[in-house]
């Protein structure tokens, strides 16, 4: 579903990402690792089409959308949906307003139709009944469940996460992480999820590709990850000070 070939991105004379070779297949659960910086969250919106390539490809289904213009490239979006790291619900709209903000804006749907999916994706991610709150009363987790709600609103075939776990108690992670799984079990979607941490990549991956330096240095399966005998990503995955990645205290 998704080929990144020879992938580069540079701003301000910096090089963020430099040969980037990635192939996603139809209904995996990839996560993107990596130590704070790395490029992660880039690489993300670089997928979703949020940025383009310095350089290389990135092909959606086929399309290179590094090369089109953007009106082709709002159409490829439509079959996307991107969960924020912390929600990025509109503060001044009730939870119905921000779930039906895309259906709204981008479907001839009525009002009964739009009524219908809402209390459905609502449903979907255990927050029924919440139409008529607002982002202020809700928790971090239930925020990012609307969140995630919003993304699945148009039925898209893919789901980038930008860490949908940050700054959340272990239960509730462990809940949004069935929900991720819960989208690729009952959407058939294919998700591509930031993150770094550990426990919760292990538990919902079926591909984990490591970014340092820049650079993709392991794409494997949890537990060929797991035993990898690559230091860099034995030091990362065991969060152990010392080893051949060096990170400064202002880091």
């Amino acid at each position: 579903m998704i080929r990144i070939e020879h992938l580069e991105y540079n701003i301000g004379g910096r090089q963020i990402l430099k040969d980037i070779n990635l192939h996603i297949e139809t209904g995996d659960t990839v996560v993107i690792m990596g130590l704070s910086g790395s490029g992660k969250t880039t690489l993300l919106k670089l997928m979703s089409g949020l940025l383009t390539p310095s350089f290389g490809s990135i092909y959606i289904n086929n399309t290179d959308i590094s090369h089109i213009n953007e009106a082709e490239l709002n159409r490829i979006r439509h079959r996307m949906g991107v969960v924020f790291q912390y929600g990025a619900l509109f503060d001044s709209l009730n939870v119905y307003e921000n779930v039906s903000f895309a259906l709204s804006r981008n479907t001839k749907l009525s009002k009964k139709e739009i009524d219908e999916i809402v209390a459905d994706k609502l449903a979907l991610v255990g927050l029924p009944g919440t139409e008529k709150m607002y982002p202020a009363q809700l928790s971090g987790g239930m925020q990012k469940r609307v969140g995630l709600a919003r993304a699945i609103a148009m039925n898209p075939q893919m789901l980038f996460y930008d860490e949908p776990t940050s700054g959340l108690d272990p239960i509730m992670t462990t809940i949004i992480d069935n929900l991720v799984l819960d989208m690729q079990k009952k959407l058939g979607v294919t998700s591509i999820v930031v993150s770094h941490d550990i426990k919760s990549i292990m538990r919902i991956s079926t591909k984990i590709a490591m970014i340092y330096d820049g650079t993709i240095i392991a794409y494997e399966t949890p537990q060929e990850i797991i035993n990898s005998k690559d230091p860099r990503v034995k030091q990362f995955i065991e969060g152990a000070a010392e080893g051949p990645i060096m990170v400064s205290a202002a880091q």
